[in-house]
């Protein structure tokens, strides 16, 4: 990717996946890297459960912390349902990073909504060459911690970022501080290991 364009990142998921820690982890790596960066987050209506759209613009100059739609250059998504959801926010030739998760909305669940048919299927339209990532099961078989699942996006993310993986290191070291020094090395672990599920070698 050319370290000189700005770059537009969506990241979206439901509330309590951690999508919000990691676009704070991208901004905060981006800007370690020499990039301005402007970030924007919307909430969904339920902290736990509700949609969660983060939005991170960096580039040598960005004026304004909204993407447009059908602009991003890269979209994150912690959830199957989501990535079908906002594929529309993605660019053409725009790369996607699909967790291969599906939590059942609210709306799904008490009846309100009907269960999307074919969810994979409508995942490969809406999103194809999509790269999807087992992150849940990575971090609850490998790392031992289902709360790292977010930290393995981030590494799959970090593939597709101009700027190197230590950026990235450098910022967790300077996020997990205090009572949470202790996750550090959990956490980049993660990292490393969703890097290699997005094919980095």
């Amino acid at each position: 990717m050319d370290g000189t364009k700005t770059v537009n990142v969506s990241l979206v998921g439901v509330g309590g996946q951690g999508t919000l820690l990691t676009s704070d982890l991208l901004a905060k790596a981006a800007a370690r890297a020499g990039y301005d960066v402007k970030k924007s987050e919307i909430h969904g209506m339920a902290q736990r459960g509700g949609s969660v759209i983060s939005q991170v613009r960096f580039g040598a100059k960005v004026a304004s912390p909204i993407i447009q739609e059908g602009t991003s250059d890269i979209l994150v998504s912690f959830d199957k349902l989501e990535a079908v959801r906002w594929a529309h926010l993605l660019s053409e030739g725009g790369k996607a990073i699909v967790a291969d998760t599906y939590l059942v909305p609210v709306t799904v669940s008490s009846g309100q909504q009907k269960q999307v048919e074919d969810l994979d299927g409508t995942l490969a339209k809406a999103l194809p060459g999509a790269i999807t990532v087992d992150a849940m099961r990575i971090a609850k078989d490998v790392v031992g911690n289902e709360r790292t699942m977010n930290m393995v996006l981030a590494g799959a993310l970090s593939t597709l970022t101009p700027f190197a993986p230590e950026d990235w290191h450098e910022t967790m070291r300077e996020s997990f501080t205090g009572s949470k020094a202790k996750l550090l090395d959990l956490n980049i672990k993660a990292f490393e290991l969703g890097r290699e599920a997005a094919g980095a070698k």
